[in-house]
């Protein structure tokens, strides 16, 4: 199959499912209600709880549940084959990860914008509310620390990209100053902050330099501490002062960069430049995990993803000027979320093939391969280069699994892959190369901004559970959020990297919070009545499957390392406290409905079960 054929039929195909099957969910499952008091109105506050403009909060949430899981997981899991990875993108995204996201925005607009954590311990009880707080903190942690070393390291490898990244702070605070302040033109203030922003862009080629050592610290180890304290500001300010207006010409900068990927995909595809080299399906990669439950876990965001519920109970939800604006910003979303997967999938899959410029290999006496050197006149030796185009391009990048490695291979060739593609609409390749990297940076760095704020609620919610005023400040709760990220990142050494540890399990941690957060939307449907929570509980069965089967199957790894004399101690432990919380909370669901199946039935019990009109702390009449 061509890169175009592909491209066009799943596009479609998310086209038809969500005006089919998204707007019955919208309609017949949860049954959205424009009249509904929505928590940004009825708590509105300035700071977290703001009503907003449908387009601006769709830009906020899709920028935010974007980062780079769409494109490192992908990137990733096509070791595995292009076909398998296509099929879960596709399927997993209109039947699982879209009505995930939808799910749990709509129960956290139902009761005043609320995490799923504070939710679980109303519709299931107390324990689940403690377990969740556990999985969702582990997660955040785990967010911040990597999404900080994750723009460093792009920062360290596309060092045009860091001008026009961090010029983007200026130009968001001047639109939300223009938007909200001034009232300026919407539109108008749009186009010139778009138009500013890839201004920079081509500027990042000339005005660059490398980051150096600073008092000993190594250039990645200052990069994380300048974005982890850019995340402390940045998470305490008011939504409107920076969050959403950044996240709002952040998406701009990515429906530009789709559309530049898309019509390149036309135009190579067309001039027959673009082919899949990729292999269609490998069981066996060199030293990658099993096929089965792996491929499921490592393309997270793409197709389905835990993070997406922080968001969509987070700030998303305390953001929402209307019930009915849930179908286009929490199923909608989703889906431009799998398109921007296939597009990654083909870049790797396709674009790589078309140029990749490698250093020139050759068998060493210990039968690996080496780097040839070259010695120039002055005496300099530096790596000889070679062009590889078509198979050779994509073997060069993908020899074996590296899994634990977001970066380096991977996200290059994601990056190469795709300035080739944009490269065919005649768009110079420096230039196509700072495109794509500052768009990979930008938008890891709304997700570092907003798993920080999530990570501020999080902490907030249990010291109030606690009792305990003082640490629900937003300034100490969000030095709490950071300080325990910079622990994290730093635990292994000033380079900063320690977070990276962890990035084995990530996955699995991540879909586990995805099988868990339709668990809860399940037990809130089932509530209702009637059997509308199959619609939830059957893609909530097959991701406690997969994400349990992968943690097992880690921790087996883990203590076959550490019995190695590996140091794996830290991946160990974290990964059985995840497992143990997971079939804690599932062992809690499963007493809940059969203490529900013994209880007696009247028909006024019935009711009461079904929520006859308004469940407490609901905003809106059944």
């Amino acid at each position: 199959m061509g890169a175009i054929l592909l491209m066009v039929l799943v596009f479609a195909g998310y086209l038809v499912a969500y005006h089919t099957y998204g707007k019955f969910l919208a309609r017949r499952i949860f049954k959205l209600n424009g009249a509904a008091v929505v928590p940004s109105r009825a708590l509105e506050d300035g700071t977290d709880y703001v009503p907003t403009r449908r387009g601006v909060i769709f830009g906020h949430h899709f920028t935010s549940i974007a980062g780079t899981g769409p494109i490192v997981g992908p990137a990733i899991a096509i070791i595995w084959g292009w076909v398998p990875a296509v099929i879960w993108v596709f399927v997993g995204c209109i039947f699982m990860g879209a009505v995930h996201d939808f799910g749990s925005l709509v129960i956290s607009l139902r009761n005043q914008g609320k995490s799923i954590s504070d939710i679980a311990a109303r519709y299931i009880n107390p324990r689940v509310q403690l377990i969740l707080f556990g999985v969702i903190f582990l997660e955040l942690l785990i967010v911040i620390a990597i999404f900080g070393v994750v723009i460093a390291a792009l920062f360290k490898e596309y060092p045009q990209a860091v001008f026009p990244v961090w010029c983007e702070i200026p130009i968001a605070l001047a639109l939300g100053w223009a938007v909200y302040k001034r009232k300026w033109n919407v539109a108008l203030m749009t186009l010139v902050a778009v138009v500013a922003m890839y201004v920079t862009v081509v500027a990042g080629h000339s005005l660059w330099k490398p980051m150096p050592e600073v008092w000993g610290i190594p250039p990645m180890g200052v990069w994380v501490i300048i974005l982890l304290a850019y995340a402390f500001v940045a998470s305490t300010l008011p939504v409107t002062t920076l969050l959403q207006p950044r996240d709002y010409i952040n998406a701009w900068q990515l429906f530009v960069a789709m559309a530049l990927l898309i019509v390149g995909v036309l135009v190579a595809g067309t001039a027959g430049g673009l082919e899949i080299v990729a292999p269609k399906f490998q069981a066996a990669p060199a030293g990658a995990p099993p096929f089965m439950p792996f491929l499921f876990v490592t393309i997270a965001c793409g197709a389905i993803s835990g993070f997406h519920s922080l968001v969509a109970g987070g700030t998303t939800s305390k953001q929402l000027s209307d019930e009915r604006h849930s179908l286009s910003v929490g199923y909608g979303s989703m889906l431009m979320e799998g398109a921007l997967a296939l597009l990654v999938i083909i870049a790797v899959a396709a674009g790589i093939g078309m140029y990749y410029k490698a250093d020139t290999l050759q068998i060493g006496p210990d039968g690996k391969p080496a780097v040839v050197m070259r010695t120039l006149e002055d005496g300099t030796q530096v790596k000889e280069k070679e062009v590889l185009e078509g198979r050779a391009a994509w073997q060069r990048l993908y020899p074996a699994w590296t899994g634990g490695q977001p970066i380096n291979d991977k996200i290059r060739a994601f990056v190469e892959g795709s300035a080739n593609m944009v490269g065919a609409l005649g768009i110079p390749r420096h230039i196509a190369l700072i495109i794509m990297g500052v768009f990979l940076a930008s938008f890891a760095g709304t997700t570092l901004d907003t798993a920080t704020r999530l990570q501020r609620y999080v902490v907030g919610e249990l010291a109030a559970r606690a009792r305990m005023p003082l640490l629900a400040n937003r300034w100490i709760a969000t030095a709490i959020a950071v300080v325990t990220a910079f622990a994290l990142a730093f635990s292994t050494g000033i380079k900063g990297t320690g977070a990276m540890k962890l990035w084995p399990m990530f996955g699995a941690l991540n879909q586990s919070l995805a099988a868990l957060a339709l668990l809860l939307v399940t037990v809130y449907l089932a509530r209702k009545g009637g059997l509308k929570f199959l619609i939830t509980l059957l893609p909530c069965l097959f991701m406690l499957v997969v994400t349990l089967w992968a943690m097992v199957h880690n921790e087996i790894n883990y203590a076959t390392n550490v019995m190695d004399g590996q140091n794996a101690w830290l991946l160990l432990i974290l990964n059985a406290i995840m497992l143990l919380l997971a079939l804690w909370m599932v062992v809690e669901v499963i007493v809940l409905a059969v203490r529900k199946l013994r209880e007696p039935r009247s028909a006024a019990g019935l009711r009461a079960e079904a929520g006859s009109t308004v469940d407490q702390g609901d905003t809106r009449a059944e």
